[in-house]
């Protein structure tokens, strides 16, 4: 039986100067190809195309995305990629190449995995990769979300009393159990192109604004990344095998409407259930999205938490579809 892990980590490295003062000069793309091919290579991973704007720039990976603006790099990775591999050969470029001499926060999480017993090290365990990422940083602090023997889902970042302090969110949708005549449309069975499969399932809808770059694979699979304004943007991926289907979506993008974004998405995936994932700290207009918000049609949940980790409030919620 054919099965792939599309279970993501996920980390995110912001980058500044000790004396605050960041010029044009520092920037975390300037950054060669050459380098980010070689850092890639070292996760297991590679890049198969690239989208630039004046604020972000884009790349599609073989095993998910890497996004790159001026002091945040965020790149996810599926399978079993080895993703912490990358911090150090990452730091190590944005103080040598970039001019940074400060790593400003780390964020470091992911869903537990499907079948954990398939990873390499340093992603053999939770605790594995928190051991790693403490040689690495002076300090850190792990939490877990969820039910320890169900869908939990875990986090890693550096422990001190404020973060990032312009506004700043990310929602995630990881969804599981999704209908398989949508799941068909990511494949080359049924699509015979990205664009196609982007158009028939409705994904080029949730944005309309946003500058697409998709990727289908073959026999089966998709990726697509999305720039929105202002440097914004979403992700998503897609494992359609029935046994193990996977898609998960992910936005920076600030709204004044997160149920009816959430419901969108849900609406084109069809979901079996989902975890929800929402970080926003004290700037940001996602601090009014509360646990009444979280009421979506279709869906119950059956976990929901929320902590405070600096100046962010994380929100952590796991739901299944009603029966009909």
């Amino acid at each position: 039986m054919d099965f792939f892990e599309g279970t993501e980590k996920l980390l995110e490295l912001w980058f500044t100067k000790s004396n605050s003062k960041c010029t044009v000069d520092n920037d975390l793309r300037n950054i060669p190809r050459d380098v980010l091919d070689y850092i890639l290579g070292l996760v297991n991973c590679k890049i198969l195309s690239s989208t630039r704007t004046r604020d972000l720039d884009s790349y599609v990976l073989s095993e998910s995305s890497l996004f790159i603006n001026k002091q945040r790099l965020l790149i996810k990775t599926c399978g079993t990629t080895t993703l912490l591999n990358s911090v150090r050969p990452f730091i190590e470029a944005a103080f040598k190449i970039c001019g940074f001499d400060e790593v400003e926060d780390v964020f470091y999480s992911r869903k537990r995995f499907m079948k954990p017993e398939l990873q390499k090290y340093p992603h053999n365990s939770f605790e594995e990769e928190i051991e790693y990422l403490q040689e690495l940083f002076d300090g850190g602090a792990a939490f877990a979300l969820g039910r320890l023997n169900g869908e939990c889902w875990y986090l890693y970042t550096l422990n001190k009393p404020v973060s990032i302090d312009a506004p700043d969110q990310t929602l995630e949708l990881i969804m599981t159990k999704l209908d398989p005549e949508v799941m068909k449309i990511f494949t080359k069975e049924v699509s015979s192109s990205a664009e196609e499969a982007t158009k028939k399932s409705g994904i080029d809808t949730i944005f309309p604004n946003a500058l697409l770059d998709a990727y289908l694979f073959d026999p089966c699979g998709y990726s697509v990344n999305a720039i929105l304004p202002k440097g914004h943007y979403f992700t998503i991926h897609i494992t359609p095998e029935e046994t193990c289907s996977y898609v998960s979506f992910e936005t920076d993008a600030p709204t004044t409407d997160y149920p009816e974004l959430i419901q969108r998405v849900l609406d084109i995936f069809k979901p079996g259930q989902f975890v929800l994932t929402f970080f926003a700290n004290d700037d940001s207009i996602g601090r009014h999205f509360t646990k009444k918000h979280y009421k979506l049609k279709g869906f119950d949940y059956d976990t929901y938490q929320e902590t405070n980790v600096k100046n962010y409030n994380v929100t952590y919620a796991h739901y299944t579809k009603k029966p009909i």
